[in-house]
């Protein structure tokens, strides 16, 4: 993600019609959009657009026709318009994350990270660094700010910060010019997606992060 700029929902939707976004990050969109009818409309208009665009460009020469038809091919496709039928019971994951992950929550080997923090790391994928995060009601973030890009999909639960509420199906995007401390709100855990360009840089007095650190 280092090449592509990401501030707002809105350019993250703009690059996911466009295709340029990479696989964590397109299947953190997609799942958004089965959460939330909300931007599904914005998305296809976003490629309606897009395939104005390709009208106007100058033909290129394949260099593999195989090749680029398999790519085609193997593209994953928008959400249908009722993205969650099939949905198995008790299912707390929407799909595209399902599918991602290989897992649904009740079957994640959580890890503690700090009191009432816990992660799951899938590791680095596509040049971005994926997990899942529990954080248990009231629970509080240390204060930090990020060296790169930080997108973060609630799947259940809410949490806020000086931006706002963000609750199940919302989507924070969060980089450099961001300096936040979430905090989860207090009726139940907040559990959420995670797809970072490069880690956190922790700020705020050595005060508030020790106690931050205890919870």
């Amino acid at each position: 993600m280092a090449d592509i700029q990401l501030d707002t929902v809105d350019a993250l939707m703009a690059r996911y019609a466009a295709g340029i976004l990479p696989e964590p990050a397109r299947v953190l969109v997609e799942a958004h959009l089965e959460m939330q009818s909300t931007n599904r409309a914005k998305v296809a208009k976003y490629e309606m657009v897009v395939g104005d665009m390709l009208e106007y460009l100058e033909p290129v020469s394949l260099q593999s026709r195989d090749k680029a038809l398999e790519a085609i091919f193997a593209a994953p496709s928008l959400p249908m318009a009722d993205p969650t039928s099939g949905q198995p019971k008790n299912a707390l994951f929407p799909k595209a994350i399902r599918e991602f992950a290989g897992l649904d929550a009740a079957e994640i080997p959580w890890k503690r990270k700090l009191p009432g923090f816990k992660e799951y790391s899938l590791g680095k994928i596509d040049g971005c660094d994926v997990s899942f995060f529990w954080l248990k009601p009231g629970r509080v973030i240390p204060a930090h700010t990020h060296e790169g890009y930080e997108l973060s999909l609630v799947l259940d639960g809410a949490f806020n910060d000086t931006r706002g509420r963000f609750v199940k199906g919302d989507i924070s995007v969060a980089d450099e010019s961001i300096d936040h401390r979430p905090v989860a709100e207090a009726e139940c855990p907040c559990i959420g997606f995670a797809v970072s360009q490069a880690p956190v840089k922790l700020t705020g007095s050595w005060r508030q992060l020790l106690g931050d650190m205890i919870g």
